[in-house]
């Protein structure tokens, strides 16, 4: 097999410079800068493409040794809705090949597409530069239109049919999850044999287990708090309402636990959340648990660490999630995660052994659950051992090694372009 020495990196809708959890920044993000720290670690050089969203951005910005990233003028020096930004996938494909243009033929070795839209730009540079095209999801639209949150918009038909394009053309696809494998194959399609898990990773190097104690000073909470955290971007996919519902019952169940109880919240209004920026501050305000609720914005991973440190339990109630970074960064830290037992998250957490998975997003279950970590501290510590001992096995360099064998696989077995549908 022939070495992989430089991928493309294409993700056209979210930056890797940009902090998660504001805007489109989340998990894809995390995913994208670790592994390309990794892969540089492992002589593989990577250079990320991603739209320009200010003017003052240069052109050209390293990200580490090894890792570049390139700033792509397509639209407006704004950020735009993700629905606007088909318009502008013909300029961003443009700079990409013009940029591939100005060195000899045969720069790149693989292109490694994230997300729909990014998938279509690698599809048409496939062509071009004759080389594989590895793509990832991330999230799939037929997955959320079948488990949408109440209110939430379904995915237009435009992003299902790019797609299934996608799929068609793509020489891999990576899938986080065994169970991610299985929808790409039963939704989509996909044959078999181009379908690859590779599993994330958690910065093993920044979270890590700590003084609670130290945490909790240094975030100015108390030291008896009991303390519920919910870390990622605020909207009705990630399910934040549930949280504080489930909160609300716990109240009303036990009234004493209103003088310790601290509900936590880091992270911004993203996506169809953008519709409602205060929908924390003023449900809290509703279920009259507003002195118990705090809302803290998102934060460098070192800080991130704190918090999760901090928590008694970190609660991941999303609709969906492709795998769950926010619950293995929690575990990694030592801190036991409460999730919804859906998609990723089944993997991401060990069930009675790091966590609790929960069926289903009625906040009584979901109360019942977290008052039962509560009060029964012995088991929370027995849990806490074990997310520590689960997480270690998801290190970033792992996931990188796995992916240097799905290039080289690609390379070696380059697939002809499939028609589009």
């Amino acid at each position: 097999m022939r070495r992989v020495n430089r991928v493309a990196t294409i993700s056209m809708h979210t930056s890797p410079l940009d902090q998660p959890g504001t805007g489109d920044a989340g998990g894809m993000n995390v995913y994208i800068v670790e592994t390309a720290k990794r892969l540089a670690e492992l002589g593989v050089e990577v250079e990320i493409f991603t739209r320009q969203t200010a003017r003052d951005l240069p052109p050209i910005a390293e990200l580490a040794p090894g890792v570049t990233v390139r700033h792509v003028t397509a639209g407006p020096y704004e950020e735009l809705d993700r629905s606007d930004l088909p318009g502008q996938m013909c300029a961003f494909l443009s700079g990409v090949l013009r940029t591939e243009a100005i060195y000899e033929p045969g720069r790149y070795d693989v292109i490694h597409s994230h997300y729909w839209l990014s998938g279509q730009v690698g599809w048409l540079a496939k062509e071009r530069w004759g080389v594989p095209l590895v793509h990832t999801m991330h999230t799939m639209a037929k997955v959320k239109n079948l488990l949408l949150a109440e209110g939430d918009r379904p995915e237009p038909p435009a992003r299902v049919f790019g797609e299934e394009q996608v799929v068609d053309v793509a020489d891999r696809l990576v899938a986080n999850t065994a169970a991610e494998a299985e929808e790409l194959i039963s939704l989509y399609a996909a044959p078999p044999d181009r379908v690859s898990v590779v599993n994330p990773g958690v910065s093993l190097r920044v979270f890590q287990p700590a003084s609670k104690g130290a945490a909790r000073h240094r975030l100015g909470l108390p030291d008896d708090a009991a303390v519920l955290l919910f870390v990622g971007r605020v909207q009705p996919l990630k399910a934040p309402d549930v949280l504080l519902r489930a909160a609300a019952r716990m109240i009303a169940d036990d009234p004493a636990l209103r003088d310790r109880l601290v509900v936590a919240c880091v992270g911004g209004p993203s996506g169809n959340g953008l519709a409602r920026p205060s929908l924390l501050t003023d449900l809290a305000a509703e279920l009259g648990i507003a002195d118990v609720v705090r809302i803290a914005p998102p934060c460098p991973q070192p800080e991130l660490a704190d918090w999760y440190r901090a928590a008694d339990v970190t609660v991941v109630p999303s609709h969906n999630e492709s795998f769950g970074l926010v619950a293995l960064e929690s575990q990694a830290c030592g801190t036991p995660v409460v999730a919804a037992s859906v998609g990723g998250l089944r993997t991401a957490v060990k069930d009675g052994v790091s966590g609790l998975l929960v069926e289903g997003h009625d906040p009584g279950a979901w109360a019942s659950a977290l008052a039962g970590l509560l009060d029964r501290p012995v088991w929370r510590d027995f849990l806490a051992q074990g997310a520590i001992r689960h997480a270690a096995a998801f290190g970033w360099s792992a996931t990188a090694a796995r992916l240097v064998e799905v290039y080289t696989g690609a390379m070696s077995q380059l697939l002809p372009v499939a028609a589009a549908r």
